[in-house]
């Protein structure tokens, strides 16, 4: 399975990004070491979307809370980045694929990390790693 997170990066260019206490949805806490990954910086804390991909180095689970009924699954993760992404793609580039049922690989990614706004680790399909891969 291959993966992508939104979140915020303070440096788009470094060689290793870390996060910490990430939330997880859409099979992302299934995440693990040496995993591909595809890094959003997300536009929320004033970033540009996609800018890197990178190997999993190392993905540890958080405990959940006690005496909380309902919790997001976490889980903290350091990337070692592999590229930097050649052309833009964000928020404004997917939100035209809003069609939830079409099985596009674009409305796939708008749906996992721009439906909702907060940041997170998501699993996408193979045709859609294939699809962010031509960004590189």
């Amino acid at each position: 399975m291959m993966f992508a997170i939104k979140a915020e990066v303070s440096d788009p260019c470094a060689d290793t990004f870390a996060f910490s206490t990430q939330k997880t949805m859409y099979g992302g806490k299934q995440i693990a070491r040496g995993d591909t990954i595809f890094v959003f910086a997300s536009e929320n804390e004033g970033g540009p979307g996609l800018i890197a991909n990178g190997v999993v180095t190392s993905a540890k689970a958080i405990a959940k809370k006690p005496g909380v009924a309902r919790q997001t699954p976490r889980v903290s993760i350091t990337i070692k980045r592999t590229a930097l992404a050649q052309r833009r793609l964000g928020r404004s580039e997917l939100k035209l694929f809003s069609n939830w049922n079409d099985d596009r690989r674009e409305t796939e990614l708008n749906f996992k990390v721009y439906r909702q706004a907060t940041n997170k680790i998501v699993g996408i399909s193979d045709e859609a790693a294939a699809f962010l891969r031509g960004f590189f």
